[in-house]
């Protein structure tokens, strides 16, 4: 029985280096551009619906969570079966080793968030820059498995994140064109480019 354990410790074990070495095709440019209309679908909303943000903070990170966990669940469903035909049997493993790219970046968000509404709710304005600058890390930590053209988007997020940060601290509000913008721009520019990837194989890696 040890023998048997080890050797199916090894096989475990050379199949994760296979899977992290392999471009990952389980994104799909349709589930991520469904997600910038989401996202600006939240932001017109919040501005029909909602007065002032600041003075609803909770109501507003409650919009931009939903909209976060409809985006989730979109792109997770498709990369399952975008891994299941693209990937066959390394599928569970490169979809295991995608979320775990991102998990952290998406759990200190979510962290973040918590603690700024309990401790320091004047400091909620820095929450649409700050989770910008989140996903930027997120995806820089995926870039290595993705389309190298991919990091364009990570750097969009980055400076957009920071200059989210910058317009906040003139009046300390929150806003969702702030919040809404960034991420329709950066999801339409996410599915565009892996869509030319998918076009392309020669821009895979």
């Amino acid at each position: 029985m040890p023998d048997l354990d080890k050797a199916l410790a090894d096989i475990l074990a050379i199949r994760n280096q296979i899977a992290a070495g392999t471009a990952f095709q389980g994104y799909g440019p349709s589930a991520v551009a469904v997600t910038a209309v989401v996202a600006l679908v939240t932001a017109v909303l919040q501005f029909l619906l909602l007065d002032d943000p600041t003075a609803h903070p909770l109501t507003f990170l409650f919009g931009w969570t939903a909209a976060a966990a409809v985006s989730a669940a979109l792109i997770f469903t498709e990369m399952c079966a975008r891994s299941r035909r693209h990937h066959s049997g390394l599928a569970d493993a490169m979809v295991q080793q995608a979320v775990e790219q991102f998990l952290p970046a998406a759990v200190a968000g979510a962290l973040l968030a918590v603690m700024l509404w309990k401790f320091a709710p004047e400091t909620l304005w820095l929450l649409p820059g700050l989770w910008q600058i989140l996903v930027s890390v997120g995806i820089f930590a995926s870039v290595r498995t993705l389309p190298r053209n991919v990091a364009l988007v990570a750097a969009w997020y980055f400076v957009a994140g920071f200059t989210v940060l910058l317009i906040g601290s003139l009046h300390h509000t929150l806003s969702p064109w702030t919040m809404g913008l960034p991420f329709v721009v950066g999801q339409l520019l996410m599915a565009a480019l892996l869509y030319i990837a998918s076009e392309d194989p020669d821009a895979e890696r």
